[in-house]
């Protein structure tokens, strides 16, 4: 099947590593070309191995910048002229219980993994011109408090909801808005967190943690435009670990 993604690009925030190169690297494979951003210079070394400056550009940016969502569209209009959509993901916030993290954590976190994820979302839905696809990469914490990670089930559930209202204020313009929920991919992360929190061997449906290449499957999917009747969802990747419906 084809996807739709030949010439089309991509803003693929956190993309220097872990499930934002996964994406990149499946996005690029597809036909795309991606805008990847980074905390640090690594990111430049990231999209080298994605192609050349055709295909692929790494930029500095930090989500809690309030000015960083507004830079990071406009490199990727001048350099491509267009924007199709985006994966934004907002990294880990720091591991501690309710009772455990300050005040102002709270806030920092607020600042980067909320609203910096609802600035780049604004500004990349008001690049999409000709309609576009919008994915949170959030966690199964959006329906399942994580223990020791307080701060991720306070702040995801909120950003799942805010993705959820826009898909409905944006689809009259053509842009899908969806959220990934991800438990136990095997990234540096998730091996940092499982010596963090004392976290077991994944007991899902499949019994084993997952590959980020099979997280980067899913998400590419949900951003295609093959996906293009996708709005609103809340789609984990988890091998099965949740069991709601």
């Amino acid at each position: 099947m084809d996807l739709g993604f030949r010439d089309h690009v991509y803003l693929v925030t956190g993309g220097s590593r872990g499930l934002g190169l996964a994406a990149a690297q499946i996005l690029t494979a597809e036909g795309a070309r991606v805008i990847i951003t980074g905390r640090n210079d690594s990111v430049a070394d990231a999209a080298k191995t994605l192609g050349s400056q055709a295909d692929a550009v790494g930029v500095v940016a930090d989500n809690a910048d309030p000015d960083s969502a507004d830079e990071v569209v406009g490199v990727a209009m001048r350099h491509f002229g267009r924007l199709d959509g985006a994966l934004i993901s907002v990294g880990g916030p720091p591991v501690g219980t309710a009772m455990e993290v300050a005040d102002q954590v709270w806030r920092d976190c607020f600042e980067s993994t909320f609203l910096g994820a609802l600035r780049i979302a604004r500004a990349v839905a008001n690049a999409c011109t000709d309609g576009g696809s919008i994915a949170f990469v959030l966690s199964s914490s959006v329906r399942e408090p994580i223990p020791g990670l307080a701060l991720s089930n306070g702040l995801r559930p909120g950003l799942a909801m805010v993705a959820k209202t826009l898909a409905d204020e944006l689809g009259a313009s053509g842009i899908r808005v969806n959220g990934l929920l991800p438990a136990h991919i095997a990234t540096d992360r998730a091996k940092e967190l499982a010596m963090l929190t004392g976290g077991k061997r994944p007991e899902n449906a499949l019994r084993r943690p997952g590959e980020p290449e099979e997280f980067a499957r899913a998400a590419a999917f949900l951003l295609a435009p093959a996906a293009s009747y996708l709005t609103g969802v809340m789609l984990p990747v988890d091998g099965g670990e949740l069991r709601m419906l």
